[in-house]
């Protein structure tokens, strides 16, 4: 079988290319995209990126930037060359994600219950029970199928000579699904011929599994549950996913205003009077839930909500609490959780961490700052982080006193050299950095659509993909 043909492609990467071989062929599952892209006119390439962007305009597919002048919301930037993974190399990131959820769910029940891998000193004590993420009000509060992340997204990464290396683990309130499904929509309605050309594996079902999913953890006896998604409101920087995830499940979108709790009992203000619900899949970090449990000022939650919740009279998804595993101070000791819950060895890897509040590892990152990517332990959305070898003398000094007055609020990782998938540029085609966020879904089961959403770094040598800092997105093929 003969190579497909190489595609006008600026010098590609000296990372692991996700379409190209180290030589520059095309790898060949990105066979047909490849003769596509040499046999589609560059005019009529530019006629669909343009026609692309007017799309998401016009649907309202915007993510706030942070940083930039108060309130401003932008497109997020979609570039039209898919992600493109094989089937039998899904299979294995599927076994591998379906294993660490599983992992940490368990580990979540148990530090809720019997804290068996603390008395077991697998991981320090203290490093659990006084988190601020470790939430007392859920110590032996039972939960439907003992699952607390419904919904996670696992960020991958590849390095080196393309190994995967799960980078977070985001169990609060992951975001992103909704760009996924919008990105299909749009690869479908501009390149119908290269789906005709080859099973891509689909992914419109998404709704559907999260509606089974919620619906599964309904309290007992509830045999039509009503859920409703719980959103901060209009000016939350994903609040067009609020609103699209509500739309695709038919389910209402309500904020804390539009509910309220009696005898331990939630409903939602109708005008036909009062309505039970049932479940709530919540888009609210755990402080704004329940003025009456938490944050006291909070005006976006509930008073009264996590009383009915801890007595079972409704489920949240996610769990309270569930933040305490996907904290970073956590994340070294997931591969333990697996071997300790499951009894096996983890078939993703971590990536090498140092926890700056043991002095070993402390000295070293001090030491090389330049060469390190150094995290908040609390942080998210690749806020707070230095990332050294793009980072100036001064700006490392910054965060040199950070540590020092507080170590035990950051860890540190080796700048891993992330691996790059080749996106439209005014130029031509260039290679960007790119990670993938696949969202698996546990209730009564594990289901999780295929692929997920690829955020790509759009400037040249960036490793920052996140979308409120200016990152964009791709569709991601995963071929059956």
């Amino acid at each position: 079988m003969p190579n497909p043909p190489q595609t006008r492609l600026m010098p590609y990467s000296k990372h692991y290319d996700s379409m190209h071989l180290p030589d520059g062929q095309v790898r060949p599952h990105y066979g047909s995209l490849a003769r596509w892209i040499e046999s589609t006119p560059p005019e009529r390439i530019t006629r669909m990126r343009e026609a692309a962007n007017m799309l998401f305009h016009r649907v309202g597919i915007t993510f706030a930037v942070y940083g930039e002048e108060a309130g401003a919301e932008r497109l997020i930037p979609f570039d039209m060359l898919p992600h493109i993974i094989p089937g039998e190399e899904w299979k294995m990131l599927e076994r591998g994600l379906r294993q660490r959820v599983q992992a940490l769910n368990a580990f979540l029940h148990d530090v809720y219950h019997g804290r068996d891998i603390l008395r077991a000193g697998r991981i320090p004590e203290e490093r659990v029970l006084k988190n601020k993420l470790y939430r007392p009000e859920m110590v032996d509060v039972d939960v439907p199928n003992n699952t607390y992340a419904h919904i996670a997204g696992i960020d991958l990464v590849r390095a080196g000579a393309g190994e995967y290396y799960v980078l977070e683990d985001n169990l609060r309130t992951p975001s992103g699904v909704s760009y996924m499904l919008e990105n299909r929509k749009m690869m479908m309605r501009l390149m119908p011929e290269l789906f005709a050309q080859q099973s891509v594996a689909p992914v419109e079902h998404y709704p559907d599994l999260l509606l089974d999913t919620l619906r599964s953890v309904a309290p007992a006896h509830v045999e039509s549950p009503s859920v409703v998604l719980l959103t901060p409101g209009q000016f939350n920087s994903a609040y067009f996913e609020h609103a699209f995830l509500a739309q695709q499940m038919g389910i209402e979108l309500v904020e804390g205003a539009d509910l309220f709790v009696e005898d331990d009992i939630v409903y939602k203000r109708t005008t036909r009077g009062p309505r039970r619900v049932d479940v709530i899949y919540r888009r609210i970090d755990d402080d704004f839930l329940d003025p009456k449990a938490f944050r006291p000022d909070s005006v976006l939650g509930v008073p009264g909500l996590v009383n009915a919740y801890r007595r079972g009279r409704v489920a949240l998804c996610n769990a309270v609490g569930t933040g305490i595993a996907d904290d970073k101070s956590i994340y070294p000791f997931v591969p333990e959780m697996i071997r300790f819950y499951l009894s096996e060895e983890p078939i993703l890897n971590n990536v090498p961490t140092y926890q700056l509040r043991q002095r070993e590892d402390l000295d070293y990152t001090l030491a090389h700052l330049a060469e390190l990517v150094v995290k908040e332990v609390h942080g998210s959305g690749g806020y707070g982080m230095l990332i050294g070898p793009t980072s100036t003398e001064r700006e490392r000094e910054a965060y040199r006193l950070r540590i020092l007055d507080n170590p035990e609020s950051f860890i540190a990782q080796p700048t891993l050299s992330l691996s790059t998938c080749p996106i439209f540029v005014d130029q031509g085609i260039a290679p960007r950095h790119i990670d993938l966020r696949p969202f698996v879904l546990s209730g009564k089961e594990i289901v999780m659509c295929p692929g997920g959403l690829t955020r790509v770094a759009l400037r040249e040598g960036s490793l920052v993909v996140n979308s409120s800092q200016g990152g964009g997105t791709k569709d991601t093929w995963v071929l059956e």
